[in-house]
């Protein structure tokens, strides 16, 4: 049995790919968010892995913001409708 390529390939359109960044970097600050609030009530082992949990999350969050910014994408991240 030979292995064949799919050959249909669908792009996806800029405006749509630009959506769905500012979508992660929402989900991505309300995430963050959650994480902060965790951390104040965390107790033992959970204070490490919150710590952990915000480190990656605000540099996951500094990645896709500096990918918006790449892309003219403006947006008000302190909105709080967007949440």
């Amino acid at each position: 049995m030979e292995y064949e390529k799919e050959s249909i390939i669908v792009d996806i359109p800029d405006k749509d790919k630009n959506l769905q960044l500012i979508q992660n970097i929402i989900v991505t600050r309300n995430d963050l968010r959650k994480a902060h609030i965790n951390f104040d009530f965390a107790e033992d082992e959970l204070v490490d892995f919150y710590t952990y949990q915000i480190k990656a999350l605000q540099s996951k969050l500094d990645y896709l913001t500096r990918l918006a910014k790449l892309k003219n994408i403006e947006f008000d991240l302190l909105d709080e409708k967007a949440i």
